[in-house]
């Protein structure tokens, strides 16, 4: 779509993120008004015509997250209404993603927000870092997932003492160690760990050499502070040495986590800025920022290009 307009709008969740995009591809944000009744809809207008534009739209369903989708949805709507003639959502982080299996008479949340998504009307979304690639399978929208594993890699590299070690902190994030151990040409472990409830989990084992090695710990989110917790304990019984350092793309700090993670002598917490956070001022955490991947990925599109080089690692 090279003769087509690039047209980019940001909702609240990911304001900042946009604004960083628009700066490297040298545009300016649509605007739109948003705001709230007194009884608490939300209430959407695009200021400006984005008819026959390629439209971006940059939201994030982070917490409060079903606020976030709502606004999500809206915004769809709006741009949909107002003549976009492409659509492409671009959501840092989603909100359902670990809802992605059923067990009993539970709802499967992963597939209740990818429905309703999907009917906002997009023709493509792009994800990072999704709980699980395997969520693609629950969209009926084309989905592009890409990985900041190389940007959060190359943030961590230099202070990373020798020996140290990759460790996916449970069997789920063994997919996404394996990307870092790879850029970082890193041996890598695994801690086996049990889910109690929505809060508690309990690690058990360690499974690969640990022993007088700094542990990277990676994961693709850091929500309660309780699986890091539970990893660290384990990998310190193992034989694991300080610098302890985590990696994640998405810092919910949600919880417990702002008054937990600064009891674990944790000398460092890199993430992405897929979820916008405000304070935390007494954790080691330094950010950084997914804009540039953002940014080229949106030209590939556009340009009707492949992705190859911003996929997640299959």
């Amino acid at each position: 779509m090279e003769d087509t307009r690039i047209a980019i709008l940001a909702g609240s969740a990911s304001a900042r993120l946009g604004s960083a995009v628009c700066t490297l591809l040298d545009l300016s944000p649509v605007a739109c008004d948003a705001r709230r009744f007194p009884d608490g809809e939300l209430y959407v207008e695009l200021a400006q015509s984005v008819r026959g534009t390629d439209l971006f739209l940059i939201q994030a369903t982070s917490p409060p997250v079903d606020q976030h989708l709502i606004e999500l949805l809206m915004l769809a709507d709006a741009c949909r209404r107002a003549g976009a003639d492409r659509l492409t959502g671009i959501i840092p982080y989603f909100g359902y993603a670990r809802q992605d299996r059923r067990a009993g008479r539970c709802s499967l949340g992963a597939r209740v927000a990818a429905d309703v998504i999907a009917s906002a009307g997009f023709d493509r979304l792009v994800l990072i870092d999704a709980h699980t690639p395997a969520i693609e399978g629950f969209f009926a929208v084309p989905i592009e997932h890409l990985t900041a594993a190389p940007l959060l890699a190359h943030a961590v590299a230099t202070s990373l003492p020798a020996p140290s070690v990759v460790v996916a902190p449970d069997l789920g994030a063994v997919k996404l160690a394996r990307e870092y151990a790879r850029l970082l040409h890193m041996p890598m472990a695994v801690v086996h760990k049990t889910r109690l409830d929505g809060e508690a989990v309990e690690a058990k084992a360690v499974m690969g050499d640990v022993a007088g090695r700094s542990p990277l710990v990676i994961d693709d989110m850091l929500s309660t502070g309780s699986t890091i917790e539970a990893a660290v304990a384990t990998l310190r019984a193992a034989g694991a040495i300080d610098p302890v350092t985590v990696a994640v793309t998405h810092a919910l700090l949600v919880g417990p986590a702002t008054d937990l993670l600064p009891k674990l002598g944790l000398a460092r917490i890199v993430a992405s800025d897929s979820v916008e956070r405000d304070g935390a001022a007494n954790l080691p955490i330094t950010t950084e920022s997914l804009a540039p991947l953002v940014a080229a990925t949106i030209r590939h599109l556009h340009r009707d290009e492949s992705l190859s080089e911003t996929r997640y690692p299959a």
